[in-house]
Order: structure tokens, then C-alpha cells, then sequence
């Protein structure tokens, strides 16, 4: 790819169960009316992090214009290499624009872009047991949530809250809490136990699965990562929780534990499933280290922001 102009946009038309593709003119017009733009298609999974890892020397701008899967590859591709990433929210759930500019209006168009502010914000890191490692911008899941992820991915005629509810039911009917020895390194103190866990989320942003608020005082910036863990507790009683999870409520719960992290040790006696940013992660078992990248990345953000980002 030849075309040198400062903004990349990466559009999946496969986010959103396909239904993004229906923008794809809209925003190929756009992307042509302006001389510092250039827009290429995702084809495959995992094509977004191809394409930002060979074109981010070449640009100022990668905008992911997706779901948060697409902006997890965008950001495992580019982390760590000076380049700035942008949302254009194309997904289901949209969850991490909803921390990076709480209570805004999504924005038409794409010209904000070109006069956008820029801003550090925190990642998670996780290093797997065979040395490999990835990056999540959002929030990561254990257990129960990677299981929901899952099956919402398997789900495809099912769109929004409606794919989570459905999802959430069906991991439940077969569901017991695995046990989990946890190390979790605070500011000031460790904390550890081994126990069963029923649900297990570590956050950088507060919304997860479009409305579930897991960690609702998250900030991306604090460099710190929120852990919510819900101990082992039967079916039955999970479901008043489902409440507390869509109001952030959850964290006054005495069968909750809720706090800020430097890093998380994970320890599964059983293989199981792990989302990061919604991405499906199969099998995964042995040793998770889980810790946080203060200002792992700079993302586009609005000039209004209270944290005063700086101009690109």
C-alpha cells in the first residue's frame, strides 16, 4: 500500500454479526472526500492487526471502525510502537468508547477526527503460562464471562442485550464455579485465596457486554486495573446479581470482592474460556499473569474532555 495519508481507517464489515457492512459505502465516501484519509477492509479474523502491524510506520492515525474485537487487534498490533488509535464504534456492544467519552453522542461522520485531541490511556497485559502475552483495552474475563463471550459469539441471529441474555442463560444452565487460586497485588498489600469463583473480571473501562457496569470506578488513566469477583454462589442465587452487574451495585455485595490492582495472579486448576475485549481465548489453563500498562497507548479522544488531551 502506497496511499501515505495520516489516518488509516480499518473497517471490519464482519462487526456487529455482519450488520456493519451496511456502512461500508457511507463511510468509503467519506473517507475519499478527504485528501489525508485512505480505508481498507478487514476480510478474515485477526486481518485488523495484520494490517495495522504492517501500516503503522506509515501513518499518524489508525481509527478502528468496528466493535471493541476489532479495536483489541488495533491495539495488540500497534502497542508500543507511537502510533495513535481511534474509535469509530461499528460493533454491538461499543463498550470502551463508553469510558473513553462517557455520556456523549456518537459523533456522524468522521471529520471530528482531523481536529481530535489525543490521550495515554492505560492497557492490561496478560502473560500466559507458554511466555506469550496480549494486551486488552477493555476488560478481561474468566470462567463465566468468557463462556457468556463465547456463546454470544455463537449466536449470530441474536443482536445487542438480547445475544448477552440469551447467552448469559444458556452458560448458566450448565454452570458450577471453577476454583481459582487468586494473588492480587494491591497498592500497599497482597491479597490471596483459593477458592471457587463464579464470576471473574479484571477492567480497565466500566461497561462491559454493552451494559453490564463490572467495574464502575474504572478509569482508564489511574493506572491501575479494577478486579470484580464474585465468589462461588449457586444459580439460583446469581440471578438478583444480573441486576446489580447492569447498576454497578454489585460492589457493595459481601460476596463480591472489588478493588484496584497493580496485577493479578490466576491459577486454573481446569482448563477454561477467557475474553479479552470480547475475544474468545479457548483453553486457556496453568498460570494467567495479569498487570497494567500505565499509558500503554494514546487514543483519539474529544478536545472536550475534562482531562485536557493534548492537540494531535
Amino acid at each position: 500500500m502506497t496511499n501515505r495519508s495520516r489516518y488509516l481507517f480499518i473497517f471490519n464489515p464482519a462487526a456487529d454479526k455482519g450488520r456493519a457492512s451496511r456502512k461500508s459505502a457511507w463511510l468509503e465516501a467519506l473517507v475519499t472526500e478527504s485528501q489525508e484519509s485512505v480505508m481498507v477492509r478487514t476480510t478474515h479474523a485477526g486481518h485488523a492487526g495484520v494490517i495495522a502491524r504492517a501500516e503503522h510506520r506509515q501513518r499518524t492515525s489508525i481509527i478502528s471502525c468496528g466493535g471493541d474485537g476489532t479495536l483489541h487487534e488495533v491495539v495488540n498490533a500497534v502497542a508500543g510502537e507511537g502510533c495513535t488509535v481511534g474509535v469509530l464504534p461499528f460493533g454491538s456492544g461499543n463498550d470502551f468508547i463508553k469510558t473513553l467519552n462517557p455520556e456523549r453522542k456518537q459523533r456522524r461522520g468522521i471529520s471530528h477526527f482531523f481536529k481530535s485531541g489525543s490521550r495515554e490511556v492505560d492497557l492490561g497485559r496478560v502473560a500466559f503460562a507458554n511466555s506469550d502475552h496480549r494486551f486488552f483495552i477493555n476488560s478481561l474475563g474468566i470462567g463465566f464471562t468468557g463462556r457468556v463471550a463465547k456463546s454470544v459469539k455463537g449466536a449470530p441471529w441474536l443482536k445487542g442485550e438480547l445475544a448477552y441474555l440469551y447467552a448469559l442463560l444458556t452458560v448458566l444452565a450448565g454452570y458450577s464455579a471453577p476454583k481459582m487460586k487468586i494473588t492480587i497485588t494491591l497498592e500497599n498489600s497482597v491479597l490471596e485465596f483459593d477458592e471457587p469463583v463464579f464470576a471473574f473480571s479484571v477492567s480497565n473501562g466500566k461497561v462491559e457486554g454493552g451494559k453490564f457496569r463490572i467495574a464502575p470506578h474504572a478509569e482508564i488513566t489511574d493506572g491501575l486495573l479494577d478486579v470484580c469477583i464474585l465468589k462461588g454462589i449457586t444459580k439460583l442465587e446469581f440471578f438478583p446479581y444480573v441486576f446489580k452487574y447492569l447498576n454497578g451495585t454489585q460492589i457493595n455485595d459481601p460476596k463480591v470482592i472489588y478493588c484496584k490492582a497493580k496485577a493479578v495472579d490466576v491459577t486454573l486448576t481446569e482448563p477454561d474460556v477467557m475474553h479479552m475485549d470480547g475475544e474468545v481465548y479457548d483453553d486457556i489453563h496453568g498460570r494467567v499473569a495479569i498487570s497494567v500498562v500505565p499509558n500503554g497507548i494514546t487514543m483519539l479522544c474529544d478536545l472536550s474532555e475534562d482531562s485536557e488531551p493534548k492537540k494531535v
